[in-house]
């Protein structure tokens, strides 16, 4: 039995060694974008955190749990489910409660960060953030930055942030553009949406579709599994909005716990309807697409993030390179 749990370490570590490492690859600058013709790493600025380390992050812990903290006994009913994988309970617990602790319990003090002009000659320009508080869940303030700036290192942030296309940093938002004359300071900050803290919120959501797996595994029935996902589902949805009603609002940058709430329950929803319609009627023909996205998915991920595809579907243009696919859709210039 050691020797099983070892073997299925082993598997569960490797996907995480490749993931981070094609993260980092295709996230750290290697292949050019649609306007850019640069090719290369630069390690001094390579972006350590991406989607897909992510991913690996969530998917590594939920393993994990699913190793070694679930219980022997046989499930027949919803509480008994509960007692089996109550392990796994306590880990989503204690992340979100070192998550809450963290983001609303540390002190972020002032701060400054380099910002590289265009011609090289010249010496960068070095803004400074006013902040001396705890609590705050801003763009300039909040602890899921300060953590990625202290572990991370600043240089290692994503530099195109969500927050640069708000009306106080850009004069074309929702859309990235110049800043107004009299835009914040942190405007420009980097910024990384995948962060260390943020990314313990993702795993308690990778946890929460655990437990939809789950329902699949030890509920043979359609029905039994398609109600246990609704009221699983509706709580989530619930708890979310009323933490947002409350003050703790939906924030996918810093991935707060009411957004994990809202996004875990309305896949739950989502879920029970695909299932429904494919499952329970039959209609798998009209799915067959997305099943082929879902098998395919990593590779359709890396093929859009290393601009294979976009460069792709731009090269067919109808009369003037101008129109073409990526520009009738909103993507390019």
């Amino acid at each position: 039995m050691e020797r099983f749990n070892t073997c299925r370490f082993c598997y569960a570590i490797f996907p995480l060694y490749c993931w981070c490492f094609i993260g980092s690859y295709v996230q750290g600058g290697f292949f050019h974008g649609i306007n850019n013709l640069k090719y290369g790493v630069d390690i001094a600025q390579i972006r350590w955190m991406g989607v897909l380390q992510r991913i690996a992050i969530a998917y590594l812990v939920a393993a994990l749990c699913e190793i070694w903290l679930k219980g022997d006994g046989h499930v027949s009913s919803k509480l008994s489910l509960f007692r089996k994988y109550r392990g796994h309970w306590v880990v989503a617990l204690v992340l979100t409660t070192l998550y809450l602790l963290l983001l609303y319990g540390l002190y972020v003090p002032d701060w400054q960060y380099e910002f590289p002009v265009e011609t090289s000659s010249s010496s960068p320009w070095i803004f400074n953030v006013t902040c001396g508080v705890r609590g705050s869940t801003g763009p300039a303030c909040n602890a899921v930055g300060m953590i990625d700036r202290k572990i991370l290192g600043i240089q290692h942030l994503y530099r195109k942030p969500i927050y640069s296309r708000t009306k106080q940093c850009s004069i074309n938002s929702p859309d990235y553009g110049p800043m107004p004359l009299d835009a914040p300071s942190w405007c420009q900050a980097p910024f990384d949406p995948e962060g260390l803290l943020s990314s313990v919120m993702a795993t308690v959501t990778c946890l929460i579709g655990l437990h939809f797996g789950h329902l699949i595994v030890h509920f043979k029935d359609h029905r039994d599994r398609m109600l246990n996902w609704i009221i699983l589902s509706s709580c989530l949805i619930g708890l979310g909005l009323s933490l947002d009603f409350v003050g703790m609002h939906l924030n996918k940058a810093l991935y707060s716990l009411s957004y994990t709430c809202l996004t875990a329950g309305a896949s739950g929803v989502l879920l029970a309807g695909i299932y429904f319609m494919v499952d329970v009627q039959g209609h798998r023909r009209v799915t067959m697409v997305f099943e082929w996205m879902g098998l395919h998915a990593l590779m359709i991920y890396i093929l859009v993030a290393c601009n294979i595809l976009p460069v792709l579907l731009q090269g067919f243009y109808w009369r003037q390179p101008q129109n073409n696919i990526l520009r009738l859709i909103g993507i390019g210039k």
